[in-house]
């Protein structure tokens, strides 16, 4: 792979990283209950919104693991290669899915 190339991804996944942080931490800020209150449909909405909450924050968690892993195989210099069959993934694949962890037939294999 061009140095161009593997530094454009890597900027790419550096952008991802950091948007996946900010909306990690804005994910994670507690949701407000409210006032107390007698009405339970209430409760319920609000303890049904921190549970999308949890759900939303812990998808973002596993993509930035993503992110992290490709940008550690960029450090390492194993970046752009296939975990299944040690090819290289295709630039039309990166270009979509910069953290791809395998080539495009080994992705369509799965």
């Amino acid at each position: 792979m061009a140095i161009k190339q593997l530094d454009e991804y890597k900027q790419k996944l550096e952008r991802e990283q950091a948007l996946l942080l900010a909306e990690i931490k804005q994910s994670e800020k507690p949701v407000d209950f409210g006032h107390e209150t007698e009405n339970p449909d209430e409760e319920i909405d609000a303890t049904e919104e921190m549970g999308n909450q949890m759900a939303v924050a812990d998808d973002l968690k596993r993509r930035l693991e993503e992110v992290n892993a490709a940008l550690g195989k960029i450090r390492v210099g194993t970046y752009g290669k296939c975990e299944e069959c040690g090819k290289e993934i295709e630039a039309a694949v990166l270009d979509i899915d910069p953290e791809s962890r395998f080539c495009k037939n080994c992705k369509s294999g799965k």
